[in-house]
């Protein structure tokens, strides 16, 4: 059972941000510390990569555990309301975020999905970076 009104709820669902999330701008804030230029979400490629980097045909999502639900980690929880939407809807971005990769595998693009969860440890993710960026 939802602790909020369908009002309150419905509020609070319209405060989430699409782009320029805190953790989108922590890792484009490391990226461009670390010396490397990007690009902002392109139309041209498949699922406006949060992240893209050009010069490595590389490109970066940054992704929510919630939403595009991180496995085992204990912010991808099941809303106890509505139960059957919040599936389908879980569902379907998984769904897509495949699509996604499998398309830009296509055009040959080295893609790294950085977990909302994995921004908070900068040195991790700073070595995960590098390790992804060296193989390029």
């Amino acid at each position: 059972m939802d602790t909020l009104t369908p009002e309150m709820r419905s509020w609070n669902m319209s405060r989430i941000r699409g782009k320029d999330t805190k953790p989108e701008l922590a890792v484009r804030s490391l990226l461009h510390g670390m010396g490397y230029r990007f690009r902002l979400k392109s139309a041209v490629l498949p699922g406006k990569p949060d992240v893209i980097l050009p010069r490595y045909k590389a490109v970066i999502f940054v992704h929510g555990c919630f939403w595009h639900r991180h496995k085992g980690c204990r912010y991808a929880y099941m809303p106890k309301s509505k139960v059957e939407f919040w599936q389908r809807k879980f569902d379907a971005n998984v769904r897509r975020d495949q699509q996604v990769a499998e398309q830009l595998e296509k055009l040959e693009w080295n893609q790294l999905t950085l977990w909302e969860c994995e921004i908070k440890n900068k040195e991790t993710l700073k070595r995960k970076i590098k390790a992804f960026l060296r193989d390029r």
